[in-house]
């Protein structure tokens, strides 16, 4: 039915149901975002020091800095909301992931929740059902209690 000739067919609606196929896209988008990133942090170290190299007649020595300032400024916002934009990816990415294991243990806690609730309505059914008798304890009991040696193992419950 995801054929491409639906009119509703979307390519990333198979990637948003599966939390791995959506990490997945997630890391190659910040991987393509982290080369561009190279390329403007190359960009701006070299438009930095063309720009303080530009000097007028008439310039003092920090004329060409202070003009150089708001191109700087502005390419280091660039680069501050490229880093903000990659670190959001890999949040993103571990919410996903958080998500779906929400959705798996939403069942088994409300089943604890409903099993804490008869438990709390009929505590009598219940705990008759789950006290194990003497013999089962008896037979189970392997502690500090238990045998220890051969000689101990003699009718234990005459004294």
């Amino acid at each position: 039915m995801n054929s491409e000739n639906d009119p509703n067919y979307s390519p990333l609606r198979d990637v948003a149901q599966s939390p791995e196929a959506t990490a997945r896209y997630l890391a190659d988008v910040q991987r393509v975002l982290l080369d561009i990133g190279k390329n403007l942090e190359t960009l701006a170290m070299e438009t930095r020091v063309h720009l303080r190299r530009t000097h007028l007649e008439g310039d003092r020595w920090y004329h060409a800095r202070l003009r150089a300032m708001p191109v700087e400024k502005a390419l280091g916002t660039v680069l501050k909301n490229l880093n903000q934009l990659t670190e959001g990816l890999e949040r993103s990415a571990f919410k996903r992931r958080a998500h779906d294991e929400a959705v798996v243990n939403t069942m088994r806690i409300r089943k604890e929740k409903e099993l804490e609730r008869q438990r709390k309505r009929n505590p009598q059914q219940l705990r008759s059902a789950s006290i194990p008798s003497q013999e089962d304890v008896r037979g189970r009991d392997s502690g500090y209690a238990g045998p220890s040696s051969i000689f101990d193992l003699g009718d234990r419950e005459s004294a």
